[in-house]
């Protein structure tokens, strides 16, 4: 199993970006990232309503990445872009695990003209813009976003068409919101891109809200192998975990995924991240209000649904000290992972943001 796995990524990261034009990388916002094969970064465009590859040409192998340490990032990223660190938001972190570079998603701006611009940091902090003038690209766009709404209540839910992007298997998997009447959906798009399907809509049942729901999106997830099968671990807000079988997300499918977690009300996951420590797998989840979660990725099947409304239930997890104020949380290596924090020396009007890496718990 280990061994067809290993060959399946090895094939994967070895394809052809067929079908890749060289000019202009037309993006209006630049949120999720994610890295695939040979250097190629996936943008999620939530305002274009695409998902974006990129060939950064971003090649150079290194095995492991020295440790990182970047006090004040959001000032440094505020500088070279001529604004204060007011007018940026960092949106994503990613790690291209080639050369161990570091690629960050801004918004140059903070309203809905807010330009993207897309930051390359290399592990000794020399940070440059990556020019999306004349570069290799490929654009996927989805069929059905949903339609802008400045003015909606809570958010404008075109700024959720993608909230979180993975690839795997040759695939470029896209969470996120569309237009249909179940909102929440899940795309799997094969790459190199041709062409692009309506996604499957996701209910999942809430454990804190006592209720089905179709309209809140996966927050963050990660591809995850229980026996043969590929799952989709899912994380929502207030804050369900959630299995999703991948061979199920057919165009037009209407998919219910089973909740096997319930980590508390008042709380939004940000990222996850699994990983191998002492023979054993694990998984991270960071988080606005529960800070840093680990818990076994073992036997996750085996949990019992939950279908009745509960709080705190399911998977077992312990939150990792000393990991505060984590905006951003990412693999590094193979014994690494870097977040974007609240800095530990900066308080009140000198608030700030760190890149940092810690040893994986």
């Amino acid at each position: 199993m280990a061994l067809f796995a290993l060959l399946s990524v090895s094939l994967a990261f070895g394809a052809d970006p067929a079908g890749f034009t060289t000019g202009k990388a037309e993006l209006k916002s630049a949120g999720a990232l994610a890295f695939g094969p040979d250097g190629i970064l996936f943008v999620g465009d939530s305002m274009g309503g695409a998902v974006v590859a990129i060939d950064t040409g971003d090649t150079h192998v290194v095995a492991a990445s020295s440790e990182i340490e970047l006090a004040g990032i959001d000032r440094k990223v505020a500088a070279l872009l001529g604004l204060d660190s007011d007018q940026i938001l960092i949106n994503d972190v990613k790690v291209n695990p080639i050369s161990k570079n570091v690629y960050l998603s801004v918004s140059r701006g903070r309203g809905l003209d807010a330009a993207p611009v897309i930051l390359r940091t290399d592990p000794s902090g020399k940070m440059t813009e990556l020019s999306l003038d004349n570069i290799p690209h490929s654009i996927a766009g989805l069929p059905n976003p949903p339609t802008s709404n400045p003015k909606a209540e809570r958010f404008n839910p075109r700024l959720q068409t993608i909230t979180q992007l993975a690839y795997v298997d040759g695939k470029v998997i896209v969470a996120g919101l569309s237009n249909e009447e179940f909102s929440s959906n899940l795309r799997v798009i094969p790459f190199p891109f041709r062409s692009v399907d309506n996604g499957a809509s996701v209910e999942i049942f809430h454990g804190s809200h006592g209720e089905y729901e179709t309209q809140a999106p996966v927050r963050t997830f990660v591809p995850w192998t229980i026996g043969k099968e590929r799952y989709i671990v899912a994380a929502y807000t207030c804050t369900p975990l959630v299995l999703i079988p991948v061979k199920a997300l057919k165009s037009g499918a209407k998919v219910t995924g089973t909740t096997i977690a319930e980590f508390g009300m008042g709380n939004r996951p940000l990222d996850m991240i699994a990983y191998r420590k002492d023979d054993h797998d694990f998984m991270l989840i960071a988080n606005s209000y529960r800070g840093v979660l680990k818990f076994s990725a073992e036997n996750l099947d085996r949990y019992r649904p939950i279908v009745e409304q509960e709080q705190i239930a399911g998977v077992p997890y312990k939150r990792i000290p000393g990991l505060r104020g984590v905006r951003r949380l990412t693999a590094l290596d193979a014994t690494k992972a870097l977040i974007l924090a609240d800095s530990e020396h900066a308080y009140g009007e000198n608030d700030s943001l760190d890149l940092r890496s810690f040893p994986l718990p």
